[in-house]
């Protein structure tokens, strides 16, 4: 069950930069090494949700409802826009500025769960990843998706650390340029623009 070929695949799909990844590497950039780990906290723990529905068989009603999935998938439109904004503005939470702000570790947490949360393909993403790697024992399937699960969750958690740690490195370096950061605080903005338009494009 725990193979060699999931971990493999497992880490691949972890180490493919997407909007966990772009939020963990603003935070480090932004807010340094503490607001970086729970940025990877908090992207990591918004799987669960769409674990659970995976591994339950929510997820099919989730994916069989176009008004539910639309619902879903246009919140999380609005808040990619959102976080586009916020590396925009002055002083914004992913702005990265010698004064950006300073948020509590929960309020970071809070808002890469809800970057996860708020993706409805998440779900389908798990039923498509986990079911070639379980036993075929009927009775332990739900254990097996369970420890699956958590294993990418350990292994989400770990390399979104290493992104971040990464990012908070390069922060004093980035610090000392004005245009450098100004770069990047529009590359952030159109980053997350981006993943917007993907993501409202998305059909069930």
């Amino acid at each position: 069950m725990i193979s060699a070929q999931f971990l493999l695949t497992a880490l691949v799909v972890v180490l493919a930069p997407g909007t966990g990844v772009i939020y963990t590497l603003a935070l480090g950039l932004g807010q340094g090494k503490r607001a970086a780990i729970w940025a990877a906290l908090g992207c990591t723990f918004g799987i669960v949700p769409h674990l659970a529905a995976a591994t339950f068989g929510l997820a099919a009603i989730l994916h069989t409802s176009a008004v539910l999935f639309n619902v879903v998938k246009f919140a999380g439109v609005a808040y990619l826009l959102y976080l586009a904004w916020q590396s925009l503005k002055s002083g914004g939470a992913l702005a990265v500025s010698p004064k950006a702000s300073s948020e509590s570790g929960w309020l970071i947490a809070r808002h890469g769960a809800l970057i996860n949360i708020l993706n409805p393909k998440l779900s389908i993403f798990f039923l498509a990843l986990l079911p070639p790697f379980l036993s075929g024992n009927a009775a332990s399937a739900t254990f097996e998706m369970s420890l699956l699960g958590a294993i990418f969750m350990a292994m989400t958690f770990a390399v979104f650390v290493l992104y971040g740690m990464f990012a908070a490195s390069a922060r004093r370096w980035i610090l000392e340029s004005e245009k450098v950061m100004a770069w990047l605080n529009r590359s952030f903005a159109a980053i997350f623009a981006a993943l917007a338009g993907r993501l409202a494009f998305k059909r069930i």
